[in-house]
């Protein structure tokens, strides 16, 4: 998993392309995105591999403007997907997987709510928790679907690792 802290700039999606770039161990993947512009060009700038196929993914909808908090979509009119590069797998073309981690994220680590006790203020105290939240993810945590956690289902450790253990390594 990668995972860099940062607001949404080119120069945050260039260091979040390249931790990925550097973890990429097969010639042929698979990226999808949400079609954010940095995005499209940090793939080309980051020179993922010939091996690459890419592909967006957005939905269509209209969102009413109002506070962030109340906007909900009125209307989803449908997802429109649209091949990049290569040639990517239509059955794999979605952006499902990030979503659910990003809720799960947001969901367990109040920190991005802001109008909370818990909302950081600094990016300091932000980071640390991200990173103690995603090692308790992969490694402490047993996923449903999986039974098992992720690094478990990775090949990165044989057994289901205790908060104690966690923070032992950290």
């Amino acid at each position: 998993m990668s995972c860099v802290i940062g607001k949404r700039t080119a120069e945050t999606t260039h260091r979040f392309l390249s931790d990925v770039k550097s973890r990429i161990t097969d010639a042929r993947f698979q990226l999808t995105t949400d079609g954010f512009h940095f995005y499209r060009r940090g793939v080309e700038m980051c020179s993922l591999g010939s091996g690459l196929r890419a592909a967006y993914q957005a939905v269509r909808g209209h969102w009413p403007a109002r506070r962030r908090s109340e906007v909900l979509p009125t209307k989803n009119h449908g997802v429109i997907s649209k091949i990049r590069d290569g040639r990517p797998d239509p059955e794999h073309i979605s952006t499902s997987y990030v979503e659910r981690a990003n809720l799960s994220l947001r969901m367990h680590l109040r920190r991005y709510t802001r109008l909370t006790n818990a909302f950081s203020k600094k990016l300091d105290n932000l980071k640390a928790a991200v990173t103690l939240y995603v090692a308790f993810y992969n490694f402490c945590r047993t996923h449903q679907t999986l039974r098992v956690t992720p690094a478990m289902e990775a090949g990165l450790t044989d057994h289901v690792w205790s908060v104690a253990e966690l923070l032992q390594t950290v």
